[in-house]
């Protein structure tokens, strides 16, 4: 049953090989960001390195789903404006007309620098609040925290995005506590985009 599932994903992987590079889609090129068209926060990854970097085994849905720990620079003159991060993530290289978002992450504290493992963990669940502080909204997986990688076998290595966004003002509390999702978060940030940055993590499954 097991071979079986893999000849129909490496079979899909055939038929949608060159259906891929979403980036145009992303979520750092909506229209919210018209000006702030270039990235002035570096965003790198303890756990795998600068971007673009390599997520391993433990990183991939099946195999353990980890999600990288992130961490990031400010610039001296954008910290004192910043009341809030945003880290969204998505996967550039899907089999689909656009980019799909495997996590969304709102309501981060302004004096925060780095998000690990640890934070994604459950506080209330009612809330949609999360134990580092900040809550998580609806990506493609409804429900979920965070929807680990999983390309397609064969479908070659898929870029993931883990944008980071400074905001000048904090989100509101009821829309994060009802876990909105990406399009919601969009139109929210509308006036308040200070800069982003990003890390890219790559990963791929094959079948010899």
């Amino acid at each position: 049953m097991e071979t079986m599932i893999r000849y129909v994903e490496v079979s899909l992987s055939w038929i949608s090989k060159n259906i891929r590079g979403h980036d145009a889609k992303a979520f750092y090129n909506s229209p919210v960001f018209a000006s702030h068209a270039d990235p002035t926060i570096t965003v790198t990854s303890p756990d795998c390195g600068e971007s673009p970097g390599t997520m391993g085994p433990e990183y991939i849905g099946g195999s353990g789903g980890r999600i990288p720990a992130l961490s990031w620079d400010v610039p001296s003159d954008l910290e004192p404006e910043v009341r809030e991060w945003l880290l969204v993530v998505e996967d550039m290289d899907a089999p689909l007309p656009m980019a799909i978002c495997h996590g969304i992450y709102g309501g981060i504290a302004p004096e925060k620098r780095r998000v690990s493992p640890e934070d994604f963990g459950v506080e209330d669940e009612k809330r949609s609040l999360l134990k580092g502080g900040f809550h998580w909204g609806n990506g493609w997986r409804r429900g979920a925290v965070y929807a680990p990688p999983r390309p397609l076998m064969n479908h070659g290595a898929h870029r993931y995005f883990y944008q980071v966004v400074a905001l000048s003002e904090a989100l509101d509390k009821k829309m994060l506590e009802n876990r909105a999702a990406k399009e919601q978060f969009a139109e929210a940030i509308k006036g308040k985009v200070l800069g982003w940055g990003m890390w890219i993590g790559s990963c791929e499954r094959k079948w010899v």
